[in-house]
């Protein structure tokens, strides 16, 4: 087998293409997972609050800058990583898709009540059980709560796999 070398650019043409998004997991005083209703997706109705990484941004800094823009609170760690998310491409979207999820920890009621919602985004903030939140989302978003669940109670980081776009 021959190895022609490439120059960077050209070598970096070859590789798999990716985006990246990074969130943070919060629970109120109970443990009960806190999930914001988006407008815009029918398809995963309820996230965390993140979002997509602009370029030259670390993933950390995107989950505090999400957090902040979508919710008007603001993070400053220390940063522990929940979960590993990553989906093939498919059909609906070109690219690989690799996420960080990371701990918020939990919210008094009062803090919780002061969430400011961006419109344009979200419409609705929601503290359910595990249990009650099944009721509300997709299976498979249903198994990466879990996940991060799992993840916030035993220490362990998840690796959730299977966050395919053709799934």
């Amino acid at each position: 087998m021959s190895t022609t070398w490439l120059p960077p650019e050209q070598y970096a043409e070859t590789l798999m293409k990716a985006t990246a998004f990074a969130c943070l997991f919060f629970t109120d005083e109970d443990d009960r997972p806190l999930q914001l209703r988006a407008v815009y997706s029918q398809v995963h109705p309820w996230q965390w609050p993140g979002g997509t990484m602009d370029p030259g941004e670390r993933p950390w800094e995107t989950a505090v800058r999400e957090c902040r823009e979508e919710t008007g609170m603001t993070v400053e760690g220390p940063t522990r990583l929940l979960a590993a998310v990553y989906g093939l491409p498919g059909a609906k979207w070109p690219y690989s898709t690799i996420g960080f999820v990371f701990d918020g920890g939990r919210l008094t009621a009062d803090r919780i009540a002061g969430i400011t919602l961006d419109p344009a985004e979200h419409d609705e903030v929601r503290v359910l059980s595990p249990d009650e939140w099944r009721a509300h989302m997709p299976e498979r978003d249903f198994a990466r709560l879990r996940a991060v669940l799992d993840a916030r109670w035993t220490g362990v980081t998840a690796y959730f796999d299977t966050w395919d776009w053709d799934a």
